[in-house]
């Protein structure tokens, strides 16, 4: 019986080693983040609007595909920092490794990036995507005389597919790979930080 205490007391002390505290809510992020979506909501729907007016369907089919594998990449990214462990980055940083430095930034700021990338991000992408297959489908009635129902629900069907399945491959490939994922981002952040070293020199 005296053996079992300690043991039960160690494993009491791995548990509550363990756990981590829950993140305070930031309001002010919070905030930021409603503006943000907001303006850039606004600002990407004027500008894909105004393409949209005098450009042949082949080309608004080419900006839809761009619009939503933008939304997909930057879902992919937000998983993958999600997901991604932060030791690995720690020996990089030491070696003053480009890139890994601003990996582990990611990481610690994951929720706020995960919420950048997965929602503002890919709500905007989906909201423009939906009026940009609008557009489509309005100048194949059009121009084709085809049935307009018929072709609204194929082009948001069509869409819609696409987005949904691009965004399950991204979360695979983001969860098996997410560090590779996160220190390529980290890698791509750096450039712009040397760049500022560099102009500040």
């Amino acid at each position: 019986m005296k053996d079992d205490i300690p043991g039960q007391k160690r494993k009491k002390m791995r548990v509550k080693s363990n756990h981590t505290p829950n993140r305070k809510v930031s309001v002010s992020w919070i905030i930021t983040t409603i503006l943000l979506t907001f303006f850039l909501s606004v600002s990407i729907t004027v500008i894909t609007s105004s393409l949209l007016g005098n450009v042949a369907v082949s080309v608004a089919l080419l900006i839809l595909l761009c619009i939503v594998l933008l939304g997909i990449i930057f879902d992919l990214l937000g998983i993958a920092v999600t997901t991604a462990a932060e030791a690995p980055f720690h020996a990089m940083a030491s070696n003053r490794v480009p890139g890994a430095a601003q990996a582990i930034r990611l990481i610690r700021n994951a929720e706020k990036v995960s919420n950048f990338c997965n929602d503002v991000v890919g709500d905007i992408c989906g909201i423009v995507s939906g009026a940009t297959g609008s557009f489509i489908a309005t100048e194949l009635v059009t121009n084709f005389s085809l049935p307009s129902l018929l072709t609204s629900l194929f082009v948001t069907g069509t869409v819609s597919a696409i987005t949904v399945g691009g965004k399950a491959l991204g979360k695979t490939l983001a969860i098996n790979q997410c560090n590779q994922f996160v220190f390529y981002i980290g890698k791509f952040l750096a450039l712009f930080s040397f760049r500022t070293k560099k102009s500040r020199k």
